[in-house]
């Protein structure tokens, strides 16, 4: 083991498939418990054509977004599946949206509301890995943490850490929704370091699943890096394989690992 980590300061992970294990069946009960609280106020519609529907926008939207760096809009994902289930045709594959006829469907009031049930709704259907908050509170005695994350809606992230109990660990919550950029733009890991407390890339560790966004990010950064295998197999999260690019300072089998390691320094 080389000696980087005696000049770590601080430790940052990524949220979903991280520090939150996120698959398909998980996301879909999201959407489900989502449909059944706007079904009172925005229905009446067919929930299996709300879900498919949601997922056949999602899967546009990251076409659009991704190659271009930018996070995607649920607000606008509501907007495009409410004018599907209020008679307005969908775009074909591969081409864009007419979104000033989609939110003609719509009012910003009830897209608003639309936006707080789904992230209410995601805290209330994915639980919180408890070994997870005793690795952050046996950390936090030797690090400034925290959390750097793709993520669309940064209250989502900012609800689930305090029904989590995990808040109180972190120094830093760093949502690409709220900075403009997403990893592995190096504008994301710039205003981490802000956060932190001016610390140096140096000193800093990050931990994540995604092999691009995670470790090339932050190796690009000059941050360290710790790549975590264990993604869920069927998680529709985006995510990228590894290749001989870079090499991080750590590879983790399984988050919890990570302890010992630093404890060991």
């Amino acid at each position: 083991m080389s000696d980087w980590r005696l000049g770590l300061r601080a430790v940052t992970f990524d949220f979903g498939n991280t520090l939150v294990p996120v698959g398909r069946d998980d996301l879909r009960r999201v959407v489900e418990l989502t449909v059944v609280e706007l079904a009172a106020t925005s229905g009446p519609f067919d929930r299996e054509a709300f879900l498919a529907a949601w997922a056949e926008e999602r899967e546009r939207q990251f076409a659009e977004a991704l190659p271009a760096f930018r996070e995607v809009d649920i607000g606008e994902r509501f907007r495009r599946v409410f004018a599907r289930l209020r008679g307005l045709a969908a775009p074909p594959p591969g081409q864009r949206w007419n979104d000033a006829a989609a939110a003609a469907r719509s009012e910003p009031a009830e897209i608003a509301a639309a936006v707080e049930a789904y992230s209410r709704s995601f805290v209330a259907a994915l639980p919180a890995p408890p070994e997870v908050g005793r690795l952050l509170a046996a950390l936090v005695e030797r690090y400034r943490l925290g959390v750097v994350s793709n993520w669309p809606l940064a209250s989502t992230i900012d609800r689930f850490l305090e029904a989590a109990g995990w808040a109180r660990y972190l120094s830093a919550v760093i949502v690409s929704e709220r900075v403009g950029a997403i990893k592995p733009q190096a504008t994301i890991f710039r205003a981490a370091e802000a956060a932190l407390g001016g610390l140096t890339p140096g000193s800093i560790l990050h931990v994540g699943d995604d092999w691009v966004g995670d470790v090339v990010g932050a190796k690009r950064a000059g941050w360290h890096a710790a790549y975590l295998r264990n993604r869920p197999v069927d998680s529709p999260l985006p995510g990228s394989e590894p290749d001989d690019d870079v090499e991080p300072e750590l590879e983790l089998e399984r988050l919890t690992d990570l302890g010992p390691i630093l404890a060991g320094r």
